[in-house]
């Protein structure tokens, strides 16, 4: 990277017009390298964005004990799958780091004590969104890390102190999926995109009423909801990245559902963008 380039990554974010805000269903490792819907449906949603100043994304794969940014110059590809073939794991995203984004981050947010990480970088399911949104990995990339000591409140909360990045010109993506249940996984119908049990869909239909309706609360309260709630997040990693999302929404913003389909049974791709 050449010293002027760099030296632009590292200068304070400037105001810009209020960015939107991405919840992606990532799926499979796969999706990284496959031509599917769902990928065309992440490059579809990516021409309807201002280019972003950087990125920070919340993925469900970087969980830690206490919250933590990325804050290097250059975030390795994490290949943080197993079982995939030889082409998956060749696959590298080069976007540079933002050590500027990291600490403004972490200089904004009073409900925790945030940490600068040297040593996590980009895992599969931040580059394997990003590589079909931004296939040039020309901008910086920071990620959040999901602290699985706390209650799904707390994480909604921490978001809404990062709201202000909104208007510096970065794009902040939360990356899982709303229903995800890989030990119910109906391997035989890995291929016919849309098939989904009962609970699956149900779960998956409420989830987008408290959404388009703005009942946040109902969402943060998911072990509430009953059986297909608690089928769909038998543990809340994927989920979480999804009150990231929300909490950063302004009121009377629209929101567009994308990608909404089941996967094998027990998971959905459902996305949304926020404004």
């Amino acid at each position: 990277m050449k010293l002027n380039e760099l030296n632009s990554l590292t200068k304070p974010l400037g105001n810009t017009d209020r960015m939107p805000v991405l919840f992606i269903g990532h799926g499979s490792p796969m999706n990284a390298i496959e031509e599917n819907e769902f990928v065309t449906g992440w490059r579809n949603i990516g021409k309807t964005l201002p280019k972003p100043n950087a990125i920070l994304c919340v993925s469900a794969h970087w969980e830690t004990k206490g919250t933590y940014v990325t804050a290097m110059e250059k975030p390795q590809t994490i290949h943080d799958f197993g079982g995939f073939p030889k082409k998956l794991f060749e696959v590298e995203y080069p976007a540079p780091g933002s050590p500027e984004l990291a600490r403004e981050s972490r200089d904004m947010i009073r409900k925790a004590e945030v940490g600068l990480d040297s040593k996590w970088g980009l895992d599969h399911g931040c580059w394997s969104v990003l590589k079909h949104l931004y296939p040039k990995a020309d901008v910086p990339v920071v990620q959040m890390s999901l602290d699985y000591y706390q209650l799904p409140q707390y994480h909604y909360d921490l978001a809404k102190e990062l709201a202000s990045l909104r208007n510096k010109g970065v794009l902040i993506i939360g990356s899982g999926n709303m229903v995800h249940n890989l030990g119910m996984v109906n391997w035989e119908k890995i291929d016919e995109p849309g098939f989904g049990y009962d609970w699956a869909i149900e779960a998956n239909e409420k989830m987008k009423k408290f959404i388009l309706t703005d009942d946040h609360k109902s969402l943060i309260d998911y072990k509430l909801m009953g059986k297909a709630f608690n089928m769909a997040i038998p543990t809340p990693d994927h989920f979480l990245p999804l009150l990231y999302s929300l909490a950063l929404k302004k009121e009377n913003e629209t929101i567009e559902v994308f990608n909404d389909k089941a996967v094998a049974g027990s998971l959905t791709m459902t996305s949304i963008k926020i404004g």
